[in-house]
């Protein structure tokens, strides 16, 4: 029984942790060229958290990452690339990285090549110039 209650628990820390996550991309997406106080603040606020090196908060970035199992470096470069693009230029770069991913999925099957039988066409049937 108790082992039950851990692995909910654990599950729903990565949840939260996810949830907190997202919300951080969401906002240095959404918030990059803010000029209002409030949206600016969210801004710093999602920037803080992704810079700081901070471990005392149980939900810091290195905490999330580590709950995670993601690497904070490499993260941390995608999500402040990502902010500072614009919204056609993430899309696309999404786009291709579903693109990519998929034709990874796909090149896991074995493709059978099929011959195609190809009746040659007579010479008589061809005219003459």
């Amino acid at each position: 029984m108790n082992r039950a209650k851990d692995h909910t628990s654990e599950t729903g820390q990565k949840e939260l942790a996810a949830g907190v996550f997202k919300q951080a991309a969401q906002d240095l997406r959404r918030f990059h060229g803010a000029t209002s106080a409030t949206e600016r603040e969210l801004y710093l606020d999602a920037y803080r958290w992704v810079v700081s090196d901070d471990c005392s908060w149980p939900f810091s970035f290195l905490n999330v990452c580590q709950l995670l199992d993601l690497a904070p470096d490499i993260l941390r470069a995608e999500l402040l690339a990502d902010a500072s693009v614009g919204f056609f230029t993430y899309w696309s770069r999404r786009g291709a990285r579903a693109a990519r991913s998929f034709q990874i999925f796909l090149n896991r099957f074995p493709q059978k090549r099929r011959r195609v039988a190809v009746d040659p066409i007579p010479l008589t049937h061809v005219p003459i110039a």
